[in-house]
């Protein structure tokens, strides 16, 4: 087929999908399957990071075929994934040393007071725009590396290795072990101005550079894949929210975009300067591309919206699919006073309170399943 085309990887929080686009942007393939979520107990959400690899292989050699196109096709791959989610695993075996900690996840809720100590939640705010909290990566590794046996003492040697879900992808397709700048800004170990590992955060943490990728551009070839995808070159990575940024053309300083997921996150480019906020939203790289200067962004983060939706049908059973949500809010005229808070993981931006928990207001002998719907 003379046509050339591009694949792209959305790695999500509740599922995989590959879309393909001719060269006209036009999609003409989509393949998607959702993946588990796993909850051992209270505030604890994982995955298995080696279920997300087979469903990202089966999706894009899916979307492939169901339009008669092999890989000789497609003239590059780009990867958009789910942010702060933690995976580690050895490096000569390739294998997760534990179930991925998904962004979702509070286990590391008393470090990161103990890390706070006197200074507060803003401790670190100064180097890497984040506030202490259980959504990012960092504190992660760290409970990681305390509590599955042997790990701390061989991340140090480099026998194991982290990577949130981009770095994983790639190491699987390519064998190099990289990381774009969106994805290592959400670590709270990468310091804003120099785009690299922080040594005064590193050491904070207790996290061994040995373990770390190599930060890169969101857009650069990172390698050729291999296996049933040899040859075909792997050439953007950005975490979700700073694709959807850059897709939605938010290009100039002023520009915003605000997308509605498994969370909600208002971005806005802000240039070219990283700007600190007074008001609870998180400083992040937007986007680099190649050697251009990194543009970067001020974040609005909401942990729950879509997630809820999925609750809806898979704990209450209230629904049968995502999309009967809006049938059964259409069964009644308002939410009858009934009122949802859906802090199942804290709340994020711009309170950044992990001790919040969801509650239901409003509840009378009136409100329906139509009502809680509908709020």
């Amino acid at each position: 087929m003379s046509e050339q085309f591009i694949a792209s990887v959305d790695q999500g929080t509740a599922s995989s999908r590959c879309l393909v686009f001719d060269g006209r942007a036009r999609v003409v393939s989509v393949s998607q399957i959702e993946h588990r979520h796993i909850f051992p107990r209270p505030g604890h959400v994982e995955h298995d990071a080696a279920e997300i690899w087979r469903n990202v292989q089966y999706v894009v050699e899916d979307a492939l075929a169901t339009v008669g196109l092999a890989v000789g096709d497609v003239v590059a791959l780009g990867i958009t994934n789910q942010r702060e989610t933690t995976v580690l695993w050895d490096r000569a075996t390739g294998v997760p040393v534990h179930n991925a900690l998904n962004w979702q996840d509070m286990r590391t809720d008393r470090l990161v007071r103990e890390l706070g100590g006197d200074a507060g939640p803003d401790r670190f705010r100064d180097r890497c725009g984040l506030p202490l909290a259980t959504y990012f990566s960092g504190p992660k590794i760290r409970w990681l590396l305390d509590h599955v046996d042997g790990v701390g003492e061989r991340a140090a040697n480099g026998e194991v290795l982290f990577g949130t879900i981009d770095s994983w992808l790639i190491w699987n397709l390519t064998g190099r072990h990289v990381t774009d700048v969106t994805n290592a800004g959400r670590t709270m170990l990468m310091n804003l101005e120099t785009l690299d590992w922080d040594d005064v955060l590193l050491d904070a943490m207790g996290v061994p550079r040995a373990m770390l990728p190599e930060i890169r551009p969101s857009m650069e070839v990172y390698g050729e894949a291999g296996g049933a995808l040899a040859g075909l070159p792997v050439a953007a990575a950005l975490g979700d929210q700073h694709a959807a940024l850059f897709g939605q053309t938010c290009f100039s300083p002023g520009d915003a975009k605000c997308t509605y997921g498994t969370g909600s996150f208002l971005l806005m480019n802000t240039g070219e300067q990283p700007v600190q906020s007074a008001n609870g939203l998180l400083t992040t790289v937007g986007y680099k591309i190649g050697d251009q200067p990194a543009t970067y962004a001020l974040e609005g983060s909401i942990a729950v919206t879509g997630a809820l939706v999925q609750w809806f049908r898979d704990k209450l059973g209230l629904i049968g699919s995502a999309s009967e949500i809006e049938t059964l809010a259409r069964t009644v005229d308002d939410n009858g006073g009934c009122y949802f808070v859906p802090a199942f993981s804290g709340l994020f931006a711009p309170h950044w309170r992990s001790d919040a928990r969801g509650v239901i207001a409003g509840l009378t002998g009136y409100i329906s399943k139509g009502h809680l719907a509908r709020a």
